[in-house]
């Protein structure tokens, strides 16, 4: 049997006890800080990847090799671009635009469950200007018109009439109930309420003719402010 001498570590371990030194020591922060990102990792697969490509590639001159690499990655950083970065953007930028002079920034679907909700409690004013809100929201939404401070019911009506034909007087309706119990203190009515749900929802399945490429400017001079 071998002595070990009283404070020393054994220098022959066996293999289970080697390996958890080994474990233990490449646990520590040191070594765990050196293990490559998930970027580092990424940009080696791309180097290996266009390394793969000009293997073999004899009498090139190695400044049109380097060029041809710069070439493929710029392509890919705009292809990333065009797929995962401007869509996320422009995402960014229409929820971020106000539609209305009080700075209301609810979506679509926020506006929708409003509208039902003032609806269920009977509150007919607010459930038919929220469902106005909607359908006003929804065409934004969709670029199909653009609004600005000031732009009113009567306006966005007017605009949306562009996109849809067939609906233009139900929408310059909608846009008079909107204005009457916002502005001139009416009480609206259940029915009104219903129409105007069944015009924002047909509107929202219904593919628009004739759509602008950047939506159709709201005249905001024609009524009220919509807010």
């Amino acid at each position: 049997m071998v002595l070990i001498p009283h404070g020393e570590i054994p220098v022959d371990p066996d293999a289970p006890e080697a390996r958890r030194w080994l474990e233990d020591e490449l646990s520590k922060p040191e070594y765990q800080s050196a293990q490559p990102t998930a970027f580092d990792l990424a940009m080696q697969a791309i180097r290996d990847w266009i390394a793969a490509l000009f293997e073999g590639a004899t009498g090139i001159p190695e400044p049109l090799l380097a060029l041809a690499a710069v070439t493929i990655v710029v392509v890919l950083v705009v292809v990333g671009l065009l797929v995962f970065g401007l869509p996320r953007l422009r995402h960014r930028r229409r929820a971020a635009r106000p539609l209305f002079d009080d700075a209301d920034r609810r979506d679509l679907e926020t506006l929708r469950r409003a509208a039902a909700a003032a609806a269920a409690a009977g509150d007919w004013p607010l459930a038919i200007e929220e469902r106005f809100r909607a359908l006003a929201r929804g065409i934004v939404e969709r670029d199909l018109i653009r609004v600005h401070p000031g732009t009113t019911a009567r306006g966005v009506a007017d605009a949306a009439a562009a996109p849809f034909p067939d609906h233009g007087p139900a929408l310059r309706a909608a846009a008079a109930d909107f204005d009457a119990v916002r502005y001139l203190g009416r009480e609206g009515t259940r029915d009104r309420y219903d129409a105007l749900t069944v015009l924002e929802r047909t509107v929202a399945d219904t593919a628009p003719v004739g759509a602008p490429e950047a939506g159709s400017p709201v005249d905001g001079s024609s009524a009220e402010a919509l807010r």
